[in-house]
């Protein structure tokens, strides 16, 4: 190659390398750490065989045209502290590496809208359904990603309730500290269990066998909650599960993951 080449390939090489996102950001305000996720396919929702399917988790291709960044954990408490100065949460005494619970959507956009002007890393928001499955699954297709079942070992669910056969586990009957398990491939803590995580879709049906970019805007009185909950059995926390409630509702297994446009 002529040293007129392998300048422009440096000079290539060099120009991708400073447009891909850092891998891991933290925000400067509170110290939620997040991770990049690349854009990319994959099929959402569920095989017919899976064990306690749903009709609604049909399976469909979907395109995720953008990387984003997801919250390497849920929101803790000691997170929502430092930007609302009150913890709602239930168990409290949990501590501050705890996520937080007890927050509606409502109480998520607002925490968002502070987080967004107090921050010099503006850009927060919740993750559409698509983006939460797919960071769920990380390239996995099996029930729980790389996993057909699930033990109270690996996650924080009603282990008197288990999976497709597997033996019950124990009940915490309270969420358990952020990290406490073992990550997904792609170092995403507690994506099955601990608390459900609100999404930025309203509950509405797949529309489509092929979709870009999906987000459910359909007029519905619910929104999507996503991953189980200590409060749960293991079925919940299937990757394809889709649960719901209302804007308002709050509960003591209702917490939130941040995700962040990655530009």
């Amino acid at each position: 190659m002529t040293p007129t080449g392998c300048r422009l390939l440096f000079s290539a090489i060099l120009l991708a390398v400073i447009a891909r996102p850092p891998t891991h950001h933290s925000d400067p305000l509170t110290g939620m750490p997040f991770v990049l996720i690349d854009a990319g396919e994959f099929t959402m929702g569920t095989p017919e065989a899976e064990p306690k399917r749903e009709a609604q988790e049909r399976q469909h291709h979907v395109r995720l045209t953008h990387p984003f960044y997801l919250g390497v954990h849920e929101v803790t408490q000691g997170e929502w502290m430092r930007v609302m100065g009150i913890n709602p949460s239930h168990f409290a005494a949990c501590g501050a590496d705890c996520p937080v619970e007890r927050v509606s959507y409502l109480d998520v956009e607002r925490f968002m809208a502070r987080l967004n002007r107090l921050s010099r890393w503006p850009g927060f928001r919740l993750p559409t359904e698509a983006e939460w499955e797919y960071a769920c699954r990380a390239s996995g297709t099996k029930a729980f990603g790389d996993a057909a079942s699930l033990g109270t070992d690996a996650a924080n669910f009603d282990g008197r309730y288990p999976y497709a056969g597997a033996p019950p586990g124990r009940y915490r009957a309270t969420t358990t500290p952020v990290g406490t398990f073992s990550p997904n491939r792609w170092g995403l803590f507690d994506m099955s269990g601990n608390v459900w995580e609100w999404t930025a879709d309203w509950h509405s049906p797949y529309q489509a066998d092929e979709a870009t970019d999906p987000l459910g805007l359909c007029r519905s009185p619910y929104k999507v909650i996503r991953g189980g909950s200590w409060y749960f059995g293991a079925d919940s926390a299937r990757c394809g599960v889709r649960y719901t409630h209302r804007p308002q509702d709050r509960g003591f297994s209702l917490g939130v993951r941040l995700a962040h446009d990655a530009k």
